[in-house]
């Protein structure tokens, strides 16, 4: 089976970058041959930190043959034209053409070029096209690319495919098979005959191309190591992807931290080691932290790694003693001293400073307070101190502990300046609430994040997101396409997380009126795009869930339905509603009910919404219709009232007979007018009385 492989060596690639940079390099490849009528069976790429390779099996030998029909001018045109034409198409004459109608056409038959030399051409503008988030030129290069490239490989069923890619005037790359393995371990050139080859050659030469390989190997050697020693790791799926970005040949080595920074918070020691030197934190058998951390380097030692241990012991060393600095400085200070400090810290140019979101912060939670079941005053306190610890060293230092680092600063206000004991850190109370609430406001972060709970947290978290979005919807910043710079988007998941999981009572237009008035607005028009963004987001929270999003339309059209609890349980019982027969002829029915309604109305230039008049019926099927849409009102009100949905939907599920056999032996255009303007106000009752539950006209389908 035939096979083309392509490899890129470059310096090394930033670990982020690179499983986008394989999946582009695939796209770009695999869109080209399928332009240039190239077909295959399947493709694969991979990265390191050093190389991008792809594989790509059962492309054939050459490009198939094709017949290329060219259209020429009408017959009869003048000798110009037809001289024009006869030239394109590389004809002598028109009688090697062929008359269709009005039209001369040319056709050719078109050999198909050998893959070999198409892939000469299609590979390097796929390179020039490749996207880097960043990239760089060097030396005379005129191509950006993310690192200086340094060999290219590429064969074609073990042959060399002679392509080259031009890196600037006096630099062009020429495609060969010959690579090199480990930086150090094994720099040496050597040959390369297919993918399979590549792989086998290069493990031996100390490099694991499969990122997934990499993967399955630092997750082995670090459970064997820490197996041994009655250690856990912390799991932590984000640090493993980029890990297995950083290595070629990961060796997992255990390292000690000194016992002196064991009293820092975990969150400080685990920052620490994370965001600065990529160490995964570890566990004892009970879920205590262990003074112990794991480190993968890219290399085999004759030590045994004894000498990187101790280098990378002496480098963690160096950053908690720069956190044991920040964490001494910062305690020094209550945080409730911090506030005022807020002032200098901007929130954004047209929103004032930190402390002004602060204050309306503690009059939305207050606000809030009585939705989450929160106390008011706690919540209000929360709200003034959730931001206090931005001013600090430790969060100049680690942005990722903001709100967590206030939590610790609170509660060793009370412990004489101490760090709180693991008893005291989970103590519950109105301290403790205000700390985990401080801790909590920002969340949740994302689809993963936990949502908090506690009345407390809710209430501030919420407080926090909605003065988010009132503020820059009313200052007109709304995201736009894919661009979201202020995260909008996700500060409205998080706000629909935290009300439905919270099962919170809490009407959004009022909420985002009191969040606007803080801003200084009243603008019935941004609350209501305030409330449509909401209901955008709501359907990419429900879609997860197998919800359709036209339902959450029709729920929302309603215009009075703002309480995002009754709007889930509108549109689930709609949902199970409309699975059934019953549903899905009602709204069938309603549909045509509507279609006629409407263009009775446009054709006559009135209005039908009065109600129809009893006295006036003419038919059974009038009367049995008019008498079922009455019990139907009388009984989906109160059901409506005390949110009983389903109620509600099997109201109208007894509708169906009265309204299957009007359409079935009612006309309704009766040549009578009086007859004819009567049933129409009866379809129109019944539009009426099924708008009660949702707004059917917003549902697919029907």
């Amino acid at each position: 089976m035939s096979e083309f492989f392509l490899e890129l060596l470059q310096e090394d690639i930033p670990a982020r970058m690179q499983l986008r940079a394989a999946e582009d390099l695939q796209r770009l490849i695999t869109e080209k041959l399928t332009e240039a009528g190239l077909t295959f069976e399947r493709a694969h790429a991979t990265s390191s930190p050093r190389r991008l390779a792809l594989q790509i099996v059962g492309l054939p030998a050459r490009q198939p043959d094709k017949n290329v029909e060219r259209k020429g001018p009408r017959v009869g045109s003048p000798d110009g034209a037809i001289q024009g034409f006869l030239k394109a198409a590389g004809l002598a004459s028109l009688d090697e053409a062929e008359q269709r109608g009005e039209f001369w056409f040319a056709s050719k038959s078109v050999q198909g070029r050998p893959t070999t030399e198409v892939l000469t051409e299609l590979v390097p503008a796929a390179l020039r096209e490749l996207p880097w988030p960043k990239s760089m030129r060097w030396g005379e290069t005129r191509v950006a690319w993310v690192r200086p490239l340094v060999s290219i490989i590429a064969l074609f069923d073990g042959a060399i495919v002679p392509l080259s890619f031009e890196l600037g005037a006096d630099r062009v790359l020429t495609a060969g098979d010959t690579t090199r393995g480990h930086r150090f371990l094994a720099p040496e050139p050597f040959g390369v005959t297919s993918f399979a080859d590549y792989v086998a050659k290069l493990k031996a030469a100390k490099v694991l191309v499969e990122r997934s390989e990499r993967m399955r190997e630092i997750i082995r050697q670090l459970n064997e190591k820490t197996d041994a020693e009655g250690l856990l790791v912390e799991s932590d799926d984000a640090l493993m992807q980029e890990v297995a970005g950083l290595v070629e040949w990961p060796v997992v080595l255990l390292a000690s931290i000194d016992q002196s920074f064991m009293d820092l918070p975990v969150e400080v020691r685990r920052t620490t080691m994370r965001a600065n030197q990529k160490y995964f934190t570890l566990h004892d058998r009970d879920g205590k932290a262990a003074p112990r951390f794991a480190l993968v380097a890219n290399m085999e030692t004759t030590d045994g790694g004894k000498s990187v241990v101790a280098g990378n012991e002496r480098v963690l060393r160096a950053r908690l003693a720069d956190a044991r600095f920040f964490w001494d400085q910062d305690r020094k200070r209550k945080l409730e001293t911090r506030y005022d400090d807020l002032a200098s810290v901007t929130f954004h140019a047209k929103l004032g400073t930190m402390r002004d979101k602060a204050e309306r912060m503690q009059a939305l939670a207050e606000k809030l307070s009585s939705a989450c079941k929160a106390d008011p005053l706690s919540a209000r306190k929360a709200a003034k101190l959730a931001k206090t610890d931005l001013t600090t060293g430790m969060v100049g230092e680690f942005p990722e502990l903001q709100g967590i680092i206030g939590r610790y600063y609170l509660l060793g206000e009370t412990n004489s300046g101490a760090a709180p004991t693991s008893e005291q850190a989970h103590r519950v109370g109105p301290l403790e609430e205000i700390a985990d609430a401080i801790a909590a406001h920002y969340r949740p972060l994302g689809p993963g994040d936990q949502c908090p709970t506690a009345p407390v947290s809710v209430a501030v978290a919420l407080a926090d997101k909605l003065d988010t979005l009132a503020g820059f919807f009313a200052i007109g910043e709304t995201p736009t396409g894919s661009k979201d710079p202020f995260a909008l988007r996700r500060a409205a998941l998080g706000a629909i997380r935290l009300i439905i999981e919270n099962s919170l009572r809490l009407h959004l237009r009022d909420a985002f009126d009191a969040a606007l008035a803080l801003h200084g607005r009243k603008d019935p028009a941004i609350t209501q795009q305030l409330l449509d963004f909401f209901a955008d987001r709501l359907k990419v929270t429900l879609k997860e869930q197998g919800a359709r999003h036209d339902l959450i339309d029709a729920v929302f059209a309603l215009g009075n339905e703002d309480d995002l609890v009754r709007v889930l349980a509108r549109v689930r019982a709609l949902q199970d509603f409309l699975g059934t027969t019953d549903g899905t002829n009602l709204l069938a029915a309603f549909k045509r009910a509507t279609n006629i309604v409407r263009i009775e109305e446009k054709k006559d230039g009135v209005t039908y919404d009065q109600a129809p008049s009893a006295d006036a019926y003419v038919q059974d099927e009038e009367r049995a219709l008019g008498a079922a849409l009455e019990a139907a009102t009388t009984r989906i009100e109160p059901v409506l009232a005390s949110e009983d949905y389903v109620g509600a939907m099997r109201a109208l599920s007894e509708l169906r007979g009265a309204v299957d056999v009007f359409f079935d032996r009612v006309t309704v255009n009766a040549d009578e007018s009086a007859v004819r303007a009567n049933r129409l106000r009866l379809l129109s009752r019944l539009r009426a009385v099924l708008t009660k539950v949702a707004d059917f006209t917003e549902i697919q389908g029907g």
